[in-house]
């Protein structure tokens, strides 16, 4: 039974968790919209930040709560899931997506560039402070590339933006914050109790937890003909996952890596990194790319689960 009530509160703040990211998401893109950002910016870097608040948030409290190995669990299970699973799906769904801009000009290399250089960081166990600033320096040039030249929308085809989508903008903050820690909590409670290291469960439950956020983006956009935005929107969850869910954890306390994710896990995340690169070359994702997608999120579920026994 308290088994039971733990896995009930795990899934009743990972549910707070993407209530409070959706209503911060909403409030920031409108926000955004009325300052004249276009939406593909708002997309690559607000709502790709909005939806990567989860893992953040997670990933803070676990330092805190001293069980730091979730962190580097769940930004490369957040990455793989991205690309395997949601593009996976995502693909599958709508057949073929269809790219509207060249991912190629800044998004890839970006997107490479985080993946590689967080394997360079971590293979020695250890994530330093001057580590951390590279992080940090990525986003910032990544932030500038994407804002830089960006057409602004005139100002009577902007939407206003009131006090109700500041309101949710801090009360959306503030209970991201609460639900993650009730989420390590139950985490912490539930690896004890059936004797699995927590950097598993960082890998799978709180990995396709938190990465529901873009489960549900993704499809959403599909659905209404703009599949091209699920592909924006992992892919700049994953920069924002590598550069900022790495990089400030470590400011509270040290992070403790295992050594299974740099041997195992880090390196299909690479592989992930550098396939969804080549399948992205030609602008179009196929629907049989897409099964070969979730091939390997179904290996990497499989591999996940054989270590936990």
């Amino acid at each position: 039974m308290d088994l039971l009530l733990k896995i009930g509160i795990f899934v009743a703040a990972i549910a707070g968790l993407l209530w409070s990211s959706d209503r911060f998401v909403e409030s920031a893109e409108r926000i955004g919209l009325s300052l004249g950002i276009s939406p593909f910016i708002i997309g690559v870097t607000i709502v790709a930040f909005g939806t990567s608040l989860p893992e953040l948030a997670t990933s803070i409290v676990s330092v805190l709560d001293g069980t730091s190995q979730i962190v580097i669990g769940n930004v490369v299970g957040s990455n793989i899931t991205n690309i395997a699973l949601v593009l996976g799906l995502t693909a599958v769904v709508v057949k073929n997506i269809d790219l509207e801009y060249n991912l190629w000009h800044i998004d890839i290399p970006f997107l490479w560039g985080s993946a590689f250089l967080l394997y360079f960081a971590v293979m020695d166990g250890n994530l330093s402070y001057f580590e951390c600033g590279l992080f940090l320096a990525g986003i910032v040039i990544f932030l500038a590339y994407s804002f830089k030249d960006q057409e602004k929308a005139d100002k009577a085809d902007r939407p206003a933006a009131g006090l109700k989508d500041y309101f949710f903008l801090i009360l959306g903050g503030a209970l991201v914050s609460v639900s993650a820690s009730y989420v390590i909590a139950a985490i912490t409670a539930i690896s004890v109790m059936l004797d699995v290291a927590p950097s598993v469960i960082a890998l799978s439950a709180v990995a396709v937890g938190t990465s529901l956020p873009e489960v549900a983006v993704s499809l959403a956009a599909a659905r209404k003909g703009k599949a091209s935005i699920a592909v924006g929107n992992a892919i700049g969850s994953n920069i924002f996952n590598t550069f900022i869910v790495m990089a400030i954890p470590r400011f509270f306390g040290p992070l403790v890596i295992p050594p299974e994710i740099i041997t195992t896990y880090l390196p299909l995340m690479i592989v992930m990194t550098v396939l969804l690169g080549v399948m992205s070359n030609n602008r179009k994702i196929t629907r049989w790319e897409g099964y070969v997608l979730l091939l390997f999120y179904a290996w990497y579920f499989g591999a996940i689960i054989q270590d936990a026994g």
